[in-house]
């Protein structure tokens, strides 16, 4: 059990370079052979899910192997902002500005990202199997009934939390995660994805990051929204065509 004031871990699949704030725990996933570090599959661990979980794998992991005050995920290649100047690792955010966020909220999450010509629903089909949102939203039909009206109103939204990042107090992180890997479980077992390609089996991952929004409307919960920013070049043109393609000529591109 590793115990910490507070734990960010970094969810890698690889070797690369990490954050110098000792709040940040790298956790190797979908393997427990990689040396001495940290890895998702210790413990109590869904770890061989990895392909379809993706990032998911790494927070269980802490989830039910750490214990600390404040618990966050991000990404090898994606981190929240907020430290000094110089290269954009200098730039991460830290220990010290983490505390002045929490001084004024216990939810912390990316700066939501904006669809203008899609909703939330919309976006999902054209880019991925419709059987997995219909499936995740049967089970909250079935199963949290109370959450029914929170699914709907975020699938209208054209706007939502992305990359399953967040930093909470253990409290809430704790009460997400019992919630969240419950669907998911739950919508796993409504799913076959043997035939699917291996970028649509990482659906619990997708999944994941809508639920995310669902779970704070539902339970009315405050957060602040922060910036984040990527490790690695963007090519948002090709992003950018790559969608429009899904959006008018299906999310194959029309080929």
């Amino acid at each position: 059990m590793i115990e910490r004031d507070k734990i960010v871990v970094v969810a890698t699949h690889k070797e690369y370079r990490m954050p110098s704030d000792g709040m940040y725990l790298p956790v190797f996933v979908g393997s427990a052979a990689h040396g001495d570090r940290v890895t998702d599959g210790t413990g109590d661990n869904i770890s061989a899910k990895n392909y379809c979980y993706c990032e998911l794998t790494a927070l269980y992991w802490a989830w039910k192997n750490t214990k600390s005050e404040v618990l966050g995920l991000v990404h090898y290649r994606r981190h929240f902002a907020g430290g000094g100047k110089g290269d954009k690792f200098d730039r991460i955010l830290t220990a010290d500005r983490l505390d002045g966020y929490l001084r004024e909220c216990e939810v912390l999450l990316p700066k939501k990202r904006h669809y203008f010509i899609e909703s939330n629903e919309s976006q999902y089909l054209h880019a991925h199997h419709e059987e997995g949102l219909r499936a995740a939203e049967s089970v909250i039909r079935e199963y949290y009934p109370d959450h029914a009206a929170a699914w709907t109103a975020v699938m209208k939204k054209r706007s939502g939390h992305r990359f399953n990042m967040f930093i909470m107090t253990r409290r809430y992180a704790d009460a997400y995660c019992e919630w969240l890997f419950d669907v998911l479980a739950k919508t796993e077992e409504k799913l076959d994805i043997g035939g699917w390609q291996p970028s649509e089996q990482r659906v619990f991952g997708y999944l994941g990051e809508r639920l995310l929004d669902v779970w704070l409307v539902a339970n009315d919960i405050r957060y602040k929204d922060i910036p984040y920013m990527f490790m690695e070049k963007q090519h948002w043109p090709t992003k950018i065509k790559n969608f429009l393609k899904r959006k008018f000529a299906g999310k194959d591109g029309g080929k």
